[in-house]
């Protein structure tokens, strides 16, 4: 590709998650083997989120034909939830894990366009193939909503990233870096595709992700920009935990960092809830995996004591939405949570 096809250069950027959606993509989950025993349990949780995100936007939801559409329909309209805010589309998936394989969507304010990324997808370094229906969703919806759609040609996952929506972009060493994505390209490279194609200007790297999770450390479980200028990080209080020593150096690392303005970061500190174990695996449970949609910001609990004080922090971040807490005790047990499984459309 010639550098004058980069996004960058055609006025594109990554909006921030909390800009105006049109939507929010969802992929209708359906793979027993990311949650063995446990699928069935889900539904009514995850039928929820659906709700709560109608409350603010349209929800648009990736399904393989008819008989799931009219199951999906079925365990919305369970939950209450008002079908005439959700559109069905007939791309087939993997898996459910959309904030991943979704589309990345950009904007050009000045010409009111949107576009698409359609990163490289091999679910978290070839760990659970297959993966092909996955990584051509973000093309396919392109195609038929008439975006341009960019092919950068390298594996980049939604969760992996996060934006302040004023150039600067947060993701970890430990995922961008790790030799199962993209082998091939050392860390300067990676910032220059970065800012390529989602019109970043600085990159903020972190380290390690929290233990038990296994997408090699997405940056959406453990440090999120709630605004231009603050972040929250989710700290472990006992220091005999695994993740102690993980979160207080990405902590210490957050102290350093100024921002393109040359402004040191605002700091929230989250808790990280109790321990969540199922069949002697620790689950990667964290409130940072929250998801901002244009009414509600729904927060993952996990029948915890910090559950109600994780809440409140949040609320006090996102003082023009309602925070929502959703039992998600059952999803981590595909080792993720309702950031994972949603990704955003912005308004232009």
């Amino acid at each position: 590709m010639s550098q004058n096809n980069f996004p960058v250069n055609a006025g594109f950027h990554f909006p921030p998650e909390w800009a105006k959606h049109t939507a929010t993509w969802l992929s209708w989950p359906h793979k027993e083997e990311s949650w063995p025993g446990k699928i069935a349990k889900i539904y009514p949780r995850y039928a929820e989120f659906v709700k709560v995100l109608t409350e603010g936007e349209l929800v648009r939801i990736n399904v393989a034909g008819e008989q799931m559409k009219a199951f999906a329909q079925q365990q919305l309209a369970l939950a209450g939830v008002d079908l005439t805010k959700v559109e069905f589309f007939n791309f087939e998936t993997n898996d459910a894990w959309c904030r991943d394989h979704g589309p990345a969507f950009l904007i050009n304010l000045d010409t009111k366009q949107k576009a698409i990324v359609d990163w490289g997808y091999n679910a978290w370094g070839g760990k659970y193939p297959p993966f092909d229906l996955d990584d051509v969703i973000p093309t396919k919806i392109g195609e038929h909503f008439g975006l341009p759609v960019y092919h950068p040609g390298i594996v980049m996952e939604g969760g992996s990233v996060d934006f302040n929506g004023a150039g600067t972009v947060l993701t970890t060493t430990a995922c961008l870096l790790n030799k199962n994505r993209n082998p091939h390209l050392n860390q300067q490279q990676i910032e220059t595709y970065l800012h390529n194609y989602y019109g970043t200007e600085q990159v903020l790297w972190l380290g390690d992700g929290i233990v038990g999770d296994d997408t090699d450390g997405h940056i959406d479980d453990i440090t999120r920009f709630v605004n231009q200028d603050t972040v929250v990080t989710v700290v472990e209080e006992n220091k005999n935990d695994e993740n102690y020593h993980i979160l207080q150096e990405n902590l210490q690392t957050l102290k350093t960092i100024r921002l393109l303005n040359g402004k040191q970061l605002n700091i929230v500190e989250l808790p990280m809830p109790d321990a969540v174990i199922y069949e002697d695996q620790r689950l990667p449970a964290s409130y940072a995996n929250f998801y901002i949609g244009n009414a509600v910001v729904v927060v993952p609990t996990y029948r915890s004591k910090n559950d109600d004080k994780a809440l409140d922090i949040l609320q006090q971040c996102f003082p023009d939405r309602k925070v929502v807490g959703i039992d998600s005790t059952d999803i981590i047990w595909g080792l993720g949570s309702f950031h994972c499984l949603s990704q955003q459309e912005p308004e232009v």
